[in-house]
């Protein structure tokens, strides 16, 4: 049975498709004083239940562990559960004396209460290993090429920075055609910001699909589409798993020049536009 978290709704209904599992109706609640409280009515007693629930906030880390708790109260035989998109999953080690590392963390807690942990494309692979129970991470990048425009004038598949280059060849591959390059990124973690240098591909007239694991601010993006536009590219597309776009993200994405925004429904946002559930229905 498929248990949604309530803010992973679609992705959980399109899971229950694709797994072709049935799907509980849990009651979300919030007190006066901010706690928050699920029930599981569906009777999930002797049965597996998979808890899918992106963690996009603190008060989703908080729901998640109550439903595990409430199906394991259940009586539930076996607990998954699925994490579309992991939020603290980019802090995988401590930047500065005294941080934490957020993803150890968040990924010790979520292990109390589940048999298994499936993730979608997490920034760092390695998050995995921080669950001291069996943690999957499946790849939802090839789907990224579905919702692209099927006639792509010499197509090049870009990532913002070399360690998303495998992305963007997944993207390509998936496509069908085209070819792959990247930008160089340079972060200064103590002010935060971040400057982009073009690589040497060849872009003028030619579409470009920018490809990412995740947008937050949108920032980073729109740097490099403004350096694309400076060298004559033709349609700019961005592509990501998780799109996030946080505040005023998508304005930036629209204005800088790009023709359209891609993501998945790991998070339920405007540019969601395919699906990844069924790439996790494999993995279950």
């Amino acid at each position: 049975m498929i248990i949604p978290g309530a803010e992973t709704q679609a992705f959980a209904a399109a899971l229950s498709e694709a797994a072709d599992e049935s799907l509980a109706r849990v009651e979300y609640e919030q007190f006066a004083d901010g706690e928050h409280v699920v029930r599981v009515p569906e009777a999930v007693a002797g049965e597996r239940a998979v808890v899918v629930a992106s963690t996009v906030d603190s008060d989703a880390h908080v729901q998640l562990l109550q439903l595990q708790d409430a199906v394991r109260e259940a009586g539930a035989s076996e607990v998954v559960t699925v994490l579309p998109y992991m939020g603290y999953a980019r802090q995988d080690e401590a930047f500065r004396p005294g941080e934490p590392v957020s993803s150890r963390a968040m990924a010790r807690a979520i292990s109390t209460g589940t048999d298994r942990v499936v993730t979608v494309t997490p920034h760092e692979p390695a998050v995995c290993d921080f669950f001291t129970v069996p943690a999957t991470a499946v790849d939802a990048a090839p789907v990224l090429a579905e919702p692209l425009p099927d006639a792509l004038v010499d197509p090049l598949f870009l990532s913002p920075d070399e360690g998303a280059i495998e992305l963007a060849e997944t993207v390509r591959d998936a496509y069908g055609t085209g070819e792959t390059d990247h930008f160089v990124k340079d972060r200064d973690y103590d002010s935060g910001a971040v400057t982009v240098t073009p690589s040497d591909a060849a872009v003028t007239g030619r579409d470009v699909v920018l490809t990412d694991d995740i947008i937050a601010t949108g920032s980073t993006m729109s740097e490099a589409i403004a350096v694309l536009n400076e060298r004559d590219a033709g349609r700019i597309f961005v592509t990501c798993v998780h799109p996030m776009l946080a505040s005023n993200a998508l304005t930036k994405l629209s204005t800088a020049g790009v023709e359209a925004v891609y993501g998945t429904d790991t998070l339920e946002r405007a540019a969601t536009a395919v699906s990844a559930a069924p790439v996790v229905a494999e993995e279950l």
